[in-house]
């Protein structure tokens, strides 16, 4: 009789141990279908092909982005001849530079945003102030603090190093050796003034020439997609409900942290889609940086943009007045506004320190320390919540943050400078 209970309570024991592992391991396994929905909607494979450009016709051409690829990492289109696109923007650090704010011949206000996979966005830069890729390349060039060029300077430089190439792709060059060598509607009062005492028809010469540079550059930059990350095969473990390959691809910490990133720690009301980013403004209480000018966001980045020389219902545009309806339909005004910035893509987050329009935070854990308190907006009025997070939770959240880093679904040729 000893002996029958003692097996007995042998298969009890093992009973709930069982029980207990199944309870412990459902955390890292168990999805419910509201939850396999979110995933299928962050998960890589759901990014569709690459939105047309219809204000910029170069926009898919191999031969503009083989141009544009040359001009991006090209330093001789800045006043100094030792900043390119590739300065601020360097594919060895995802497209960004790494610092709080970008130098070019002097140091801006703002962050240096990725590159990685804009083609996708209506709206670009912190504020939105451009509408368009091929419009915001043109924006550093004449930036005093950036490249600190000027028009004519690089109409003249297109002349003498690309005639070749530009006029295969966008035809003939106009005359420009009567034009000043330096001259466009920039900072520099030299500059200014003879911009200013070229006639109308000249000018209009010259911006068609420098609306083309952005446009090639443009072709060069829609190459630059991000490719899967741990996260995209976990979803597919997921998807697949292959258990195995679930518990193999993320740990129980990885997949807390993705829980919390798509429930508790709303991250979702911004960073969604397979880009985590929704494209749009939202003020989140980041704090101003002391001794900078007040920067109010997408408040003067909507104005900005309707104004814009280069935005989509421009005569330098490609498109017709019918397909610019991002600008058509937008709302310059309203209190939401203020200190409003873009949501970068979290894909590759944890290798872009530091983080926030100006470089604010230096870790992932002061960016989650400051959304976890949803402090008070300098100015406008903030979106968050306090999230009342544990530190074990912020640390799986950190945990999740870096599983989706992952390599770029680009040919490696469009990666180094040209020979």
């Amino acid at each position: 009789m000893p002996r029958r209970f003692l097996v007995l309570g042998s298969a009890a024991l093992l009973l709930l141990a069982g029980v207990a592992v199944a309870i412990f391991s459902a955390p890292s396994s168990a999805w419910t279908s509201d939850q396999i929905a979110v995933l299928r909607g962050l998960w890589i494979g759901n990014l569709k092909p690459l939105p047309p450009d219809p204000s910029n016709r170069f926009a898919d051409n191999a031969k503009a982005a083989a141009f544009g690829k040359k001009l991006f990492f090209d330093a001789s289109f800045s006043v100094n001849g030792m900043v390119a696109c590739a300065s601020c923007h360097d594919p060895k650090k995802g497209f960004q530079d790494g610092k709080p704010r970008a130098d070019g011949v002097g140091t801006t206000n703002r962050r240096a945003m990725t590159i990685i996979g804009t083609a996708y966005s209506p709206w670009f830069f912190w504020d939105g102030r451009k509408d368009s890729q091929w419009a915001q390349a043109l924006g550093p060039m004449e930036s005093a603090v950036e490249h600190g060029g000027n028009r004519t300077q690089y109409a003249h430089l297109i002349a003498e190093k690309y005639r070749e190439e530009y006029e295969a792709l966008f035809g003939p060059l106009p005359d420009l050796r009567a034009l000043p060598p330096s001259a466009g509607p920039v900072d520099d009062p030299q500059a200014r003034a003879a911009w200013d005492a070229m006639p109308a028809p000249e000018r209009d010469v010259v911006t068609r020439v420098y609306a083309n540079i952005g446009k090639a550059i443009a072709a060069y930059e829609r190459k630059i997609i991000p490719g899967p990350s741990p996260f995209d095969r976990y979803v597919e473990a997921v998807f697949k409900e292959d258990t195995s390959a679930m518990r193999s691809t993320f740990t129980a910490d990885e997949v807390a942290g993705l829980k919390l990133f798509i429930g508790k720690g709303n991250c979702t009301n911004c960073h969604n889609g397979p880009l985590f980013t929704n494209n749009d403004f939202h003020n989140t209480g980041v704090p101003a940086v002391p001794g900078l000018p007040e920067d109010t966001g997408r408040a003067l980045g909507a104005k900005q943009v309707l104004a814009d020389e280069f935005n989509c219902l421009s005569a330098y545009s490609d498109a017709s007045s019918e397909q610019c309806a991002e600008l058509r339909f937008m709302k310059p005004e309203g209190e939401r506004l203020v200190r409003a910035f873009k949501p970068p893509s979290l894909r590759n987050v944890a290798d872009r320190a530091p983080f926030m329009d100006a470089g604010q935070f230096a870790t992932l854990e002061e960016v989650l320390d400051h959304y976890n308190r949803a402090p008070p907006a300098p100015a406008g009025h903030s979106e968050l919540k306090p999230l009342n997070l544990t530190g074990r939770e912020v640390a799986d959240l950190i945990a999740f943050l870096k599983t989706l880093s992952g390599p770029l679904a680009t040919d490696p040729e469009w990666l180094s400078p040209p020979l």
